[in-house]
């Protein structure tokens, strides 16, 4: 029977159950496997809440270390990554570098039909290692620089952030760090939908990760942190910030980085970066972005009462760590993988074909006229 309860984007209909995050709306609370993701970020390092999303449990020392040494075995590319990044544009946008370098590796992968548990957890534990050197690769095409290779004993973040930008402070990693955490889960937002719809197909883990990262490149998803950064360099002064707030909403324009379909009463996510975003402008003598930030936030919110997501002031962290903006979205993609690659796995443990139905709002049912009386 065909329900007839509908919304426009599926606002607010429930899709599917799942472990492994929830939202409380009223109280704007994320969990994932019911730790807040706040003090997630507080207290654990993305390896450990990367287990949990896939594992359903936070490791024990021994387990880290024998998580970290599993990722850091599977961390090799393959020499035709190598191959295909000579091939590729220039100017390709490093997202569709990175989900062509996933696809690629799935053709590689002897094991990427398997889609049993363990099968599942050892594709996952490639794409989670490999992910900083595809993005290395991927943000360094168009400097024309080769990636790096993974460190042993530094952490994810640590491997991305010197990739990126050659820094190997611990502190200015842990800030990183802290944004992947955040960034690692939320529900079945676009992205997470995107594969567990293709995972249900029983495609393969790599083509469920690929049509994710499709769907991850949008502004009105992923992208939202690039065009927050793009905008504050638009405006360019603090003192202009208003004004320039003022004058895009006048003409309809968008202010990327506010509002959300979900946590309607705010991000509790962007209240840890802003905090990560002012500490780190006060230990880099920095003031310029946040000050920026925190200017178009109190116009925003005056004219249209709207708070801050976690696109807004992780685009002012990223700026102060001085990562090239093309890879911001990529650095998205590396994080949420483990909670896509949980989803995908959940899914495929129980599943069963995802297929909604559409309210017709065509034309009624008519005859055929052949072509001599059209």
């Amino acid at each position: 029977m065909l329900m007839t309860s509908q919304n426009s984007g599926l606002e607010g209909m429930v899709a599917g159950e799942s472990a492994i995050c929830s939202i409380d709306e009223e109280k704007s609370e994320l969990l994932y496997r019911g730790y807040l993701a706040e003090e997630l970020s507080e207290h654990a390092t993305f390896e450990e809440v990367a287990y949990l999303l896939l594992k359903g449990e936070l490791p024990s020392s021994q387990a880290l270390e024998e998580w970290k040494e599993e990722l850091f075995k599977a961390s090799i590319l393959p020499d035709l990554i190598f191959q295909l990044s000579k091939m590729l544009p220039q100017d390709a946008h490093p997202m569709d570098t990175l989900r062509t370098g996933v696809s690629l590796l799935g053709m590689v992968d002897p094991e990427a039909t398997n889609s049993s548990y363990d099968a599942n957890i050892q594709k996952t534990i490639k794409l989670l290692a490999q992910g900083p050197l595809l993005v290395s690769m991927a943000s360094r095409l168009n400097e024309q620089k080769h990636p790096f290779q993974l460190i042993k004993n530094q952490s994810f973040a640590e491997n991305l952030l010197f990739f990126l930008t050659g820094d190997r402070e611990a502190a200015h990693a842990r800030e990183l760090d802290i944004s992947l955490i955040l960034y690692a889960e939320h529900e079945l937002n676009a992205s997470t939908f995107t594969a567990r719809v293709t995972a249900s197909t029983l495609a393969d883990l790599y083509g469920a990760v690929m049509a994710a990262i499709a769907a991850l490149k949008g502004p009105l998803h992923g992208g939202a942190n690039e065009a927050v950064a793009q905008m504050l360099t638009r405006i360019g002064n603090p003192g202009k910030a208003k004004d320039w707030v003022l004058s895009a909403l006048k003409s309809k324009q968008r202010i990327m980085g506010f509002g959300h379909r979900v946590l309607k009463h705010g991000d509790p996510r962007s209240d840890v970066m802003k905090r990560r975003a002012k500490a780190l402008s006060e230990k880099l003598g920095n003031w310029h972005w946040y000050k920026m930030a925190e200017r178009v936030e109190q116009t925003v919110h005056e004219e249209k009462g709207m708070p801050p997501n976690i696109d807004f002031y992780t685009a002012v962290v990223y700026l102060l760590l001085k990562i090239p903006v093309p890879a911001y979205t990529p650095i998205f993609v590396v994080s949420r993988m483990s909670g896509w690659c949980a989803h995908i796995t959940e899914q495929q443990m129980n599943n069963r074909i995802i297929r909604p139905r559409a309210t017709y709002t065509g034309p009624p049912k008519r005859e055929f006229l052949p072509i001599s009386y059209r």
